[in-house]
């Protein structure tokens, strides 16, 4: 199977089931699971392997950048205290409860470390593609959580590694000083990589340089943080948060568009890809397992340790909020969101994804000693099914319990704050609009014509926001100017499209000007809240 075909392949899967999605009421990921799974009974597609390295540097940078650049620092911010217990403490105690579990089972302690390092990270892009049925503020702190704790699971799985590898005895002096490169190390790199992508952009105006500098910015976090062995996943997060808060005073509006519509697409595509391959690796490591007894084992660790993924979590959230409440009172006491029945649909969010797979594909295949490393198989195997089984049952049943919950709806909060910052900029814009008309020698005349604008703009805004929208003629009369522009919009283009099929313009003048009316189309449309 050469790499065209696959791509083809992988196009097609995230373009059907994306379709098929809506119509069957299913997410997404799990019908592009479905997909991949079904997939590797094909012998053609069976020699195809997911490398590590695919994962580490062409899927995780790319996503977990955007991720980050799109996941409110304020929330992260507000959560701070929970978010670092989650990321830290949690995962020790996740992949301890799973090493446990599984030597139970029969796996040596190696091994078991190893599997239940490589699966104690919850993921921030299956997070992000399956709890959109959460509100807002409770898909960004699972998001946040996802995004630091790989570096903690990560130090972890190569302190099991090492240990079963038998290479060189590690100390605790050594396994912290393991730690603190790890995040150290980590959040240097994204900082300097923020640094220089700042100093870069200010000299780059041009939309087509200024992507390729967005587009290099997180694989130059990644391999800055790799090359000194710290961790790349933090390097990422910490420049893409960087960015976040830089880049939209320094980034023009052109480069701006253009990169968010890049990102948004490359994600898409790199997400949907991802699960077919995951789906397409259980089949693979299903034909890694030797007979039957052996299936039906991994079989049954597959089932325990999903489950002790979720108790862990579940017990770990109730003792947190607990001990958190107990030791913070007044305004640094846990807020109403993050209480029982909140816990109980952070528990049940706790997905598995790509970091996760990447870990136990990098398993290191013999000893020191050149013997076979003991029960790589059976761990890939484990470990793969557990991803797909917390996302096939969790993702359905993830709605049913968030309706159960009854959590708040955010939506108003995003709306008020929305309503704030356009009364304040346009109330601040028309003030200056006499200053800066002097200062520019702009006619009176379209002075006054813009001030007019402003000025129905504003009584549209403090209508919308004294709750009288639909009786106010302002607001109706701005719904019918929207809905006249859209129209003539549409005339324009049409008018535009019909002059180039006379041949009267060409290609080149029918995209200049189509460009400048998707703009204004564009800008008309009514704001979508964030999901």
């Amino acid at each position: 199977m050469f790499g065209p075909e696959l791509v083809l392949i992988l196009g097609i899967c995230v373009l059907a089931c994306n379709l098929w999605a809506d119509r069957l009421r299913t997410p997404a990921p799990i019908l592009l699971l479905v997909a991949g799974i079904l997939l590797g009974f094909f012998p053609a597609l069976r020699a195809v392997q997911l490398p590590p390295e695919a994962v580490l540097f062409l899927f995780l940078p790319a996503l977990l950048y955007w991720e980050s650049l799109t996941t409110p620092l304020r929330d992260i911010r507000r959560y701070q205290r929970g978010i670092v217990l989650m990321s830290t403490a949690l995962v020790a105690a996740t992949a301890a409860a799973v090493a446990v579990v599984v030597h139970a089972l029969g796996l040596p302690w190696g091994p078991a470390w190893v599997l239940g390092a490589a699966i104690a990270p919850t993921d921030a892009t299956a997070v992000g593609a399956l709890a959109r049925v959460l509100p807002h503020r409770n898909v960004t702190l699972l998001r946040a959580e996802s995004l630091i704790n790989d570096g903690t699971a990560l130090v972890v799985y190569g302190v099991a590694v090492s240990l079963t590898v038998g290479a060189e005895p590690l100390d605790g002096l050594e396994i912290s000083g393991m730690f603190l490169l790890a995040y150290a190390g980590g959040i240097a790199a994204g900082v300097l990589t923020v640094w220089a992508g700042i100093k870069v952009r200010r000299r780059v105006r041009d939309a087509l340089p200024g992507s390729v500098v967005s587009i290099l910015t997180p694989f130059t976090a990644f391999v800055l943080a790799e090359l000194i062995g710290a961790s790349g996943v933090l390097a990422v997060v910490t420049a893409g948060l960087g960015i976040s808060q830089s880049g939209p005073g320094l980034v023009p509006a052109a480069t701006r568009r253009s990169l968010e519509s890049f990102w948004s697409l490359s994600t898409f595509m790199l997400n949907g890809a991802l699960f077919v391959l995951v789906g397409m690796e259980l089949q693979a490591s299903i034909r890694g397992i030797s007979g039957v007894g052996e299936l039906l084992r991994g079989l049954l660790a597959m089932v325990v340790v999903a489950a002790v993924l979720v108790g862990v979590r579940l017990a770990f959230l109730f003792l947190m909020t607990s001990a958190l409440r107990a030791t913070y009172r007044g305004p640094l006491a846990p807020r109403p969101e993050l209480g029982a029945r909140a816990n109980v649909v952070s528990a049940l969010a706790g997905f598995r994804g790509a970091v996760s797979l990447a870990a136990v594909l990098a398993t290191p295949t013999v000893l020191a000693s050149g013997a076979p490393f003991p029960d790589r198989g059976f761990i890939i195997f484990v470990a793969t099914g557990v991803i797909v089984l917390t996302l096939v049952v969790q993702g359905p049943l993830l709605p049913a319990v968030v309706r159960w919950a009854g959590l708040p709806a955010d939506a108003h909060l995003y709306r008020s704050e929305r309503k704030l910052a356009e009364t304040v900029a346009s109330s601040e814009a028309l003030a200056a609009m006499p200053r800066t008309a002097a200062h520019l020698g702009i006619n009176r005349d379209v002075v006054a014509v813009l001030r007019r604008e402003y000025q129905q703009h504003l009584r549209v805004l403090r209508a919308r926001g004294r709750g009288d929208a639909g009786t106010d003629p302002a607001v109706a009369n701005q719904e019918q100017y929207r809905r006249l522009r859209l129209a003539l919009l549409g005339q324009k283009r049409a008018t535009v499209i019909r002059l180039r099929n006379e041949h009267r313009i060409d290609d080149t003048v029918l995209r200049e000007l189509q460009f400048q009316l998707d703009l204004e189309e564009v800008r008309l449309a009514p704001p979508e809240a964030p999901g």
